[in-house]
């Protein structure tokens, strides 16, 4: 940095990592340009309808995308979180429709069983990557081909459905958003934990002895994150039911997504075991000669993987009210892509749960904008193909660049 120059130190005193900052710009510059575009049409890219529905379309990958950024980050893969959504769906529909004598067929029971069964699923092929050393990509390969025909087996290659009215909710149907006090709600909680864990943050830094922002810097960034939080609150609300003023408020599917997101930055920053997956990733030897049971722990992240594709495959289901054996069907790849455009390393050691949800959002308002547009869907995977080559060409500069200067 030179000196005096009011721009770097500006940013510097910010102290916001440069990759989640370029997201931000590219975000809001693909907004303008879709916005530009689809201006004369009835369904503009920024009208509330479009980025109510946007949010919705966000969820089911922003449910995985934080659990595969720890997968990642801890040096490892998995291509099975597709097919996990499917097969814990395609379950959880044959409990609510074909009951067991004794077992009712109640929704709370189809869903807890579901993200159960994920969980196992995804600790069982940990197992094999920590305590056998076979390679996650193989592992995860078999758990894609053997679950995504799961489906269709215990199925018998039928669509099941129609699902529970109260499990719908998941999805966002009837019912399925929380309406505009509670809305009012969960904002003010999103902004109190905002608060909290910048000052938290900033506390926890200064007791051991590392740079901290400016107060006026502090002041900055709560004061973006804040606002960007009542403008999301402000457009949930804006959006109403058809014929009626009365506001929708936060999408349930949303809802179960931010929740999610908030847990496992809050983990991945204050717990043990988020220090340990961060620890494994940056030099496994070293983390292991540490004392850090690094087999357990890959183990419970490919469990809480399999959980988290398990909670998806929950929202789709009640989205679409019936599960097919294609379900999920290589969105696997869509949740790799969010995480790596998000700024996650492939090589391990690297990422933001916060980078990776607006690595999702961006994916998500690219095929809204497109499909606003009427690309076909070649020239969508197209243009999405080019941003993943894009940022992970952007993200291994910024490694260099950044490793270079320390």
């Amino acid at each position: 940095m030179k000196v005096g120059d009011k721009k770097e130190g500006f940013l510097q005193s910010l102290r916001v990592d440069g990759r989640i900052l370029t997201m931000l710009i590219v975000l809001a510059v693909v907004w303008m340009v879709f916005q530009l575009l689809t201006l004369k049409q009835p369904g503009q890219f920024l009208s509330v309808q479009n980025l109510w529905n946007l949010s919705v379309q966000t969820a089911v990958v922003g449910i995985m995308v934080g659990g595969m950024v720890l997968v990642i980050v801890a040096r490892q893969i998995d291509l099975s979180v597709g097919s996990i959504l499917g097969f814990t769906g395609m379950m959880m529909a044959l409990i609510q429709t074909m009951p067991p004598l004794g077992w009712g067929g109640h929704w709370l029971l189809a869903l807890l069983a579901g993200l159960l069964l994920g969980a196992l699923i995804g600790g069982f092929q940990g197992y094999w990557v920590a305590y056998w050393g076979a390679p996650a990509f193989v592992v995860t390969l078999a758990g894609l081909l053997i679950f995504r025909n799961a489906s269709f087996i215990v199925a018998s290659g039928r669509t099941i459905g129609p699902l529970d009215d109260n499990f719908k909710v998941l999805g966002g149907g009837i019912g399925g958003s929380i309406g505009e006090f509670w809305t009012w709600v969960v904002g003010g909680v999103m902004a109190l934990l905002i608060v909290y864990q910048l000052l938290s943050n900033r506390n926890r830094r200064k007791k051991n002895g590392l740079p901290v922002r400016p107060w006026w810097a502090e002041a900055v960034v709560m004061g973006f994150l804040l606002a960007l939080t009542l403008a999301f609150i402000l457009v949930m609300n804006a959006y109403t039911y058809p014929g009626t003023n009365i506001p929708r408020g936060i999408p349930v599917p949303v809802l179960v997504t931010l929740s999610v997101l908030f847990f496992l930055n809050w983990m991945a920053q204050n717990t043990r075991f988020g220090r340990y997956i961060f620890a494994i990733g940056g030099n496994p030897e070293a983390a292991l000669l540490a004392g850090i049971n690094v087999r357990r722990t890959l183990v419970w992240v490919f469990a809480l993987m399999g959980f988290l594709a398990a909670l998806a495959g929950a929202v789709q289901a009640a989205r679409l009210n019936f599960v097919t054996n294609s379900m999920g069907n290589l969105l696997e790849l869509d949740v790799i892509a969010a995480a790596v455009i998000g700024g996650t390393a492939l090589a391990g050691g690297s990422g933001t749960i916060v980078g990776a949800a607006l690595g999702a959002l961006l994916m998500s308002s690219l095929r809204s904008g497109m499909v606003l547009m009427g690309l076909p869907t070649e020239w969508q995977n197209v243009v999405l193909g080019l941003v993943l080559l894009a940022a992970v060409i952007w993200n291994t500069v910024y490694l260099k660049n950044r490793r270079g200067a320390v």
